[in-house]
């Protein structure tokens, strides 16, 4: 059996966020599933999904400010600067993490560990919604 479903994030504040209920909720056929693969690609590039640890807010944290010392918001080295001084960091960021991910599936269930959620990072203030395909 194949799905593929369209997944709209609501609008995020720039910043690492836990976002494994909301996709769940709008993939209502995962339910159906026993054994399965599904991936989640997401449609921007100034954006990332990874997966890592919810049990901790400071893990978040701690992502954030390693990523703004790894790729600061203005370095006088950038010259895509067509779109703002956030645009290429932004840009640079989402390569770095990527924009999808594949996860097992059990049961009806996404095959992860205790503690471990797929998170988005938006990497821009007021970016808006995010567009994902999960299939």
């Amino acid at each position: 059996m194949w799905l593929q479903r369209q997944i709209t994030s609501t609008e995020k504040s720039c910043g690492f966020h836990l976002i494994t209920d909301e996709v769940l909720s709008s993939f209502l056929e995962l339910k159906k599933i026993k054994t399965g693969l599904t991936h989640f690609f997401l449609q921007h590039l100034s954006a990332s999904l990874s997966l890592n640890e919810n049990a901790d807010a400071s893990v978040r944290r701690d992502f954030e400010s390693h990523s703004n010392v790894l790729v600061p918001e203005s370095a006088s080295y950038y010259e895509h600067i067509y779109k703002g001084v956030g645009d290429i960091p932004a840009h640079i960021k989402s390569s770095f993490l990527g924009s999808s991910l594949s996860v097992p599936i059990h049961n009806g269930k996404l095959v992860l560990v205790a503690w471990q959620e797929s998170v988005l990072r938006e990497h821009r203030d007021a970016a808006g919604p995010r567009d994902a395909v999960a299939a």
